[in-house]
């Protein structure tokens, strides 16, 4: 009877202690997920608006992004910095030494195997050996050479937790070269894309100046003949001084960001020379389809990495736990020791050894428990970071996408100012002209319209800074 209770209980037991040491099974935690981002069910203007965009990029290649701006240099200065980039080469460099640290975990799934070979000489005392004492003991040389082996037995779980924890690492570092990747070429783009609008609003402050330098000539003329006093000359040319001070300005602007592109570039900033290339009013920017927002946790790397981080945080508390029970390590040993060294391999000279050492903490003053405690603790922590994540991506994208819509209005109701302002301007310098208005009339229909110029350029950048920011947002894929 006792031999069939003892028979029924001890399967049981190691059922439970193979339970309570194995890793917890991981639960994905429950995030709330809308069903769709709320900006995106906004149109942009009542009209349909005037900002025009490209064809859908929903047929580019898959996570190739920047080609659904069809701009070659964009697409020259984003290859290039993927070879070049000092930041990219840091974090493929963590993904190699995490793939190593995998398999270094994935080692201690083998038998470690090693082979030995030595020689020893000594001389023992004569007490040692039995003799008595003041015995003249002659030194001796021994040579040896072992065949050793050795295997942990993965009795409770240690060793698959601790591989599948490092695996956990290896792909979250993976994943986070993906994170830095799509930074940098959305840095990358938004960096080129601010330097085109500073090159174009140069280039409408460049042609205010041009304008103001003429019309310094007329006023220095028509004063030289009396027909104005000298007020008139005196604001024109603090108007010039003042336009050719925010052209420098904007110069400054334009060098910084240079030097910033060429830093992405991998390039030293006195190496680096972009061209001038203004962005036009007819660039076409793609419309980029959003999709359901649940399928961003599929498609951001920083997700990706947060779950990845999740899951190795669960794999360490079985780590954590397997070291509160018996470890078994079987070791074996195998050769042969002889006074001289072609005696070692006869078969006169073996020796062998074959041994199982099973061991377990009895007292350790709790360190084991407040690891598991640690463990579960980290694993919260993941969980959290998790969630916040989540929710941070949630929200870029909303953020991006009221940008754009904001944007797009904007737009439309710059292009009516400047349309506008542009008839105001001509009519102010006819009347002028004509000695029906004075200069200050003119000098203010002339500044209304370099502002409204100025802010249609800007606008033009931004929407485009903007659209790249939705498409990082968005993991830089929408397939």
């Amino acid at each position: 009877m006792k031999n069939m209770i003892a028979r029924g209980v001890a399967p049981l037991l190691a059922a439970l202690l193979l339970t309570a040491c194995a890793a917890p099974e991981f639960k994905q935690p429950q995030v709330e997920t809308p069903t769709a981002f709320k900006e995106s069910q906004v149109v942009t203007a009542e009209d349909g608006t005037r900002w025009k965009q490209a064809q859908n990029a929903e047929r580019q290649p898959r996570g190739e992004w920047w080609l659904a701006f069809g701009d070659p240099a964009l697409n020259e200065l984003i290859a290039e910095a993927t070879r070049n980039n000092a930041n990219l080469a840091v974090a493929a460099a963590r993904v190699k030494q995490a793939r190593a640290i995998a398999g270094i975990a994935e080692a201690d799934r083998i038998p470690q195997i090693g082979v030995g070979v030595g020689a020893q000489r000594g001389r023992a005392s004569a007490l040692s050996l039995g003799l008595p004492a003041g015995t003249d003991v002659a030194p001796q040389t021994t040579y040896n050479a072992n065949l050793t082996a050795s295997y942990e037995v993965d009795l409770f779980g240690r060793v698959s937790s601790n591989v599948a924890a490092a695996r956990g690492d290896a792909l979250q570092v993976e994943a986070n070269y993906r994170s830095v990747l799509l930074s940098l070429q959305a840095d990358v783009a938004q960096t080129y894309f601010r330097l085109r609008a500073t090159d174009a609003e140069l280039a409408t402050v460049e042609q205010t100046v041009r304008l103001r330098e003429e019309s310094v000539k007329v006023t220095q003329r028509r004063f030289d003949l009396g027909d104005i006093g000298e007020f008139d000359l005196s604001r024109a040319k603090t108007e010039l001084s003042t336009t050719r001070s925010e052209a420098i300005g904007l110069q400054r602007r334009r060098a910084t960001t240079e030097h910033a592109l060429a830093v992405l570039l991998g390039k030293p900033a006195a190496a680096y020379s972009a061209g001038n290339s203004p962005l036009l009013d007819s660039a076409l920017l793609p419309a980029i389809p959003t999709g359901l927002p649940s399928s961003l946790l599929e498609r951001r790397p920083d997700i990706a990495a947060a779950q990845k981080a999740m899951e190795a945080s669960n794999a360490r508390i079985g780590v954590a736990r397997a070291a509160m029970f018996p470890a078994l390590d079987i070791t074996a040993t195998g050769g042969g020791a002889a006074g001289h060294f072609s005696d070692v391999f006869k078969w006169s000279s073996r020796s062998w050894v074959l041994g199982a050492l099973l061991s377990m903490p009895l007292i350790d003053g709790g360190r084991n428990s407040n690891n598991v405690k640690r463990s579960e603790a980290a694993l919260e922590e993941s969980v959290g970071a998790y969630r916040q994540t989540v929710l941070s991506a949630f929200a870029e994208v909303e953020d991006n996408l009221a940008g754009l819509r904001i944007l797009g209005g904007q737009t439309a109701q710059i292009d009516d100012a400047l349309v506008s302002a542009r008839r105001s301007a001509d009519l102010a310098q006819k009347l002028y002209d004509a000695g029906r208005s004075s200069y200050l009339d003119l000098l203010d229909a002339q500044r209304n319209l370099a502002a409204v110029e100025r802010n249609a350029v800007q606008l033009r950048g931004d929407r485009a800074v903007t659209t790249v920011a939705l498409i990082r947002s968005l993991g830089g894929d929408w397939n």
